[in-house]
C-alpha cells in the first residue's frame, strides 16, 4: 500500500466513514492537534532512554496505554456525529489518569509559585505536550456537533497530568523548575 493517495490533494480529507471536509475543518484541527500532542509524548519518552530512576517504567508503561488512548480520542473526534465510534473512551480511562496525577504529585514539592516549561529535556517536552492538549481541547469544544463529554473530559486530564509528569520527571531527574521571575520595584 502505498503512503501517498492524492485524495487529499485538492485541500480535503475524510473524517470516518468518508465523509469529505476540508483540511482546515474544526473536527481535522481537533484530532490533528491530538496526533501532535500524541508526538510529542513519544518525543518526551525517547529523552528518557538511558535515563535511570525509580518511576521510569511505570511512566513508560502509563503513557503506553495513553498514547494509545489518544488514537481513540482522535477517532471519536474524526467520527461525524449519529454515526459509531469504533473506538470507546471509558470513564476508567479518565479515572487511571487521576491515580496517576495523585500518586505522582504526591511525591513533588508543594507548587508556591508558578513554574517556567523547562528541566530536563524530557520534561520540558512533556510541558510542550501539555500545551499541546489544551489546544486539542479548545479545538475540541469548537465542534458544532455533540461531543462525547468524556472526550473534553479526557483532554483535560491529560493535560493536568502532562503537567504532573513534566514535573516529577524533572524532580526524579534533579533538574531545577524555575519560577516566574520576580522584578523588584
Amino acid at each position: 500500500m502505498k503512503i501517498y493517495t492524492k485524495t487529499g490533494d485538492a485541500g480535503t480529507t475524510s473524517l470516518v466513514y468518508g465523509q469529505r471536509v476540508r483540511k482546515d475543518d474544526i473536527r481535522v484541527e481537533a484530532y490533528g492537534t491530538c496526533d501532535e500532542a500524541n508526538s510529542m509524548i513519544g518525543l518526551a519518552l525517547s529523552y528518557l532512554k538511558g535515563e535511570n530512576f525509580q518511576a521510569k517504567e511505570s511512566i513508560e508503561t502509563a503513557y503506553h496505554k495513553i498514547q494509545t488512548i489518544l488514537f481513540h480520542v482522535g477517532a471519536e473526534l474524526a467520527t461525524p456525529q449519529g454515526k459509531d465510534v469504533k473506538w470507546k473512551l471509558l470513564q476508567i480511562d479518565l479515572e487511571e489518569m487521576e491515580k496517576l496525577i495523585d500518586e505522582w504529585d504526591s511525591g513533588l514539592p508543594a507548587l508556591t509559585n508558578f513554574i517556567l516549561p523547562g528541566g530536563h529535556p524530557s520534561g520540558a517536552a512533556f510541558h510542550s505536550a501539555r500545551t499541546i492538549a489544551r489546544r486539542a481541547e479548545r479545538c475540541s469544544v469548537r465542534i458544532e456537533d455533540e461531543v462525547n463529554p468524556l472526550v473534553l473530559a479526557y483532554l483535560n486530564r491529560l493535560s493536568d497530568l502532562l503537567f504532573v509528569t513534566a514535573r516529577y520527571v524533572n524532580f526524579q531527574l534533579g533538574a531545577i523548575e524555575h519560577t516566574l521571575h520576580k522584578d523588584n520595584d
